[in-house]
């Protein structure tokens, strides 16, 4: 994956251990070596938010970009993630309404 997690690099500079730092952000530390080992597929802004303040750093100083070849994984997510999107706006008129046609139907009294 091209996105890489650099926690425990922050966690040595800063000194702390990694249960310390789970304690201190209100997430168990099963959670945060997820986290460190970067089995997850997101990560809450909050939750961002809070290990930057602890560590004092910006989210630059834990989540590098490394460009490389996406892996078969990556790419089937992609691929999901596009087909889920149309998906969800099959039967969609342009402007949003239910239906798949733009045409309104005007009602005679």
């Amino acid at each position: 994956m091209p996105i890489v997690v650099r926690l425990d690099v922050m966690l040595a500079q800063r000194k702390m251990r990694s249960k310390d730092l789970a304690e201190a952000i209100g997430i168990t530390e099963a959670n945060l070596s997820l986290l460190k080992s970067g089995k997850v597929r997101g990560v809450r802004f909050d939750t961002l938010a809070r290990i930057c303040t602890v560590l004092d750093c910006q989210p630059g100083d834990l989540l590098v970009h490394e460009p490389g070849p996406l892996d078969a994984g990556d790419l089937a997510a992609a691929e999901g993630d596009r087909s889920d999107h149309a998906l969800a706006n099959a039967g969609t008129a342009p402007d949003g309404a239910p239906g798949g046609s733009a045409r309104k139907t005007l009602r005679k009294d």
